[in-house]
């Protein structure tokens, strides 16, 4: 039964078969698989278009990249995110702003947003990336709507929550990266994120433009397409019309990630029956506060708070329980203290990260394994 990981990848029979079969294919990258990964997960997100690429990293890298992120350019995400939220802006020579956090949720505050927007002449800002933090969806009605007040693309960090989801205005439900509010959204296929397949990404996006930006800027800024071409000498030929990189996807690791979307609701199913446990056995610990659900929550993490964070991270791991903590604020990190950032800027994301640990939460988690965690977080809070 041990070690417990706070999370990890479950891999099949399927699975392996899959990537066997593509290894043994024609096309090891640059085939057919690409394209089927990304048709059948824009038709699983509810978008219109997906582009597979080569992380989460290079998904962001290259949404700024596709809406114009220059030097000059501002844009606001949250502190409490993975620094690569923030890193794709100063890849494209922008400057980055935080907004604070709602401290029940851990998800960026659109008040503190809309505070940092009035307090500055309009047209000072370019961009927002919210982030779908631990899982749970932001509502991207309301932040389009600050958005379009204030001429702001969106970026939706999702690479929490695929098939989460929040419910808009109307009653409906708005799945997380559907392209209805954000202009773009971002997964991961990290192996502990939903869907695994080592390292990849995908950007889905309702936006033909967009789209047709992506394509090349994922592809060495390389067209191939006579339709496009100043000319052509030939068969051969092709055209680099502006500066892209290689940020694609192999044929293997969609093939996998092909496999795993097959069940992606049984694994999305399973986090949220996980969570609902804990939930059940942490109502009764007033020590233990876990960040608030919803119906949509994809729950990627399951995130309690406690007074002695440290405490219980050493004593889980004595007893064999390998909890994380997610996140190290991004403005307290040295490079960005180095921009001017410092410690005392966004209180509620330093208070959040004093107190923050995500315990174990996969799909294989077994029903012993879990109630073994809750004995362990019962036994230290309560000596």
């Amino acid at each position: 039964m041990l070690p417990i990981p706070y999370g990890r990848q479950h891999i099949t029979e399927a699975d392996l078969q899959a990537v066997t079969e593509t290894l043994l294919s024609d096309f090891l990258t640059q085939g057919p698989k690409v394209a089927e990964f990304e048709q059948k997960f824009a038709a699983y997100i509810g978008a219109s278009y997906a582009v597979a690429v080569a992380n989460g990293t290079a998904a962001l890298h290259l949404c700024a990249l596709a809406l114009g992120v220059a030097p000059g350019q501002r844009v606001i995400t949250t502190p409490i995110t993975f620094a690569a939220s923030a890193n794709c802006v100063l890849y494209c020579g922008g400057e980055v702003h935080f907004a604070d956090i709602d401290p029940a949720t851990g998800l960026i505050d659109l008040a503190q947003v809309r505070a940092l927007l009035e307090a500055h002449p309009r047209g000072y800002f370019q961009g927002l990336i919210p982030v779908d933090f631990a899982g749970l969806a932001v509502d991207l009605e309301l932040a389009r709507e600050l958005a379009d007040e204030f001429g702001l693309w969106l970026i939706e960090d999702s690479c929490h929550a695929p098939g989460g989801f929040f419910t808009d205005s109307q009653g409906r439900e708005q799945r997380c990266g559907n392209g209805q509010f954000a202009d773009l959204a971002i997964f991961s296929f990290h192996p502990v994120k939903h869907i695994a397949t080592g390292e990849g990404g995908m950007i889905t996006t309702n936006r033909a433009d967009l789209y047709e930006k992506l394509l090349m800027l994922r592809t060495h800024g390389i067209t191939k397409d006579p339709a496009k071409m100043h000319r052509n000498d030939g068969g051969w030929y092709m055209e680099m019309q502006q500066l892209g990189y290689n940020y694609r996807m192999p044929d293997m690791l969609t093939a996998l990630g092909i496999s795993q979307l097959q069940r992606a609701d049984e694994g999305l199913a399973r986090r949220r029956e996980l969570a609902a446990q804990y939930d059940a056995a942490f109502a009764a610990l007033p020590q233990v506060q876990a960040l608030a659900g919803a119906p949509g929550h994809a729950y990627h993490l399951y995130v309690v708070q406690v007074a002695d964070r440290k405490g219980l991270y050493d004593f889980l791991r004595e007893k064999q329980v390998f909890a994380q903590v997610h996140y190290i604020p991004v403005h307290t990190m040295p490079y960005y203290q180095e921009l001017g950032w410092q410690p005392g800027d966004f209180p509620r994301a330093e208070h959040y990260y004093a107190h923050c640990l995500s315990i174990p939460l996969f799909p294989s988690l077994t029903d012993e394994q879990q109630q073994y965690v809750i004995r362990c977080i019962r036994e230290f809070v309560e000596r």
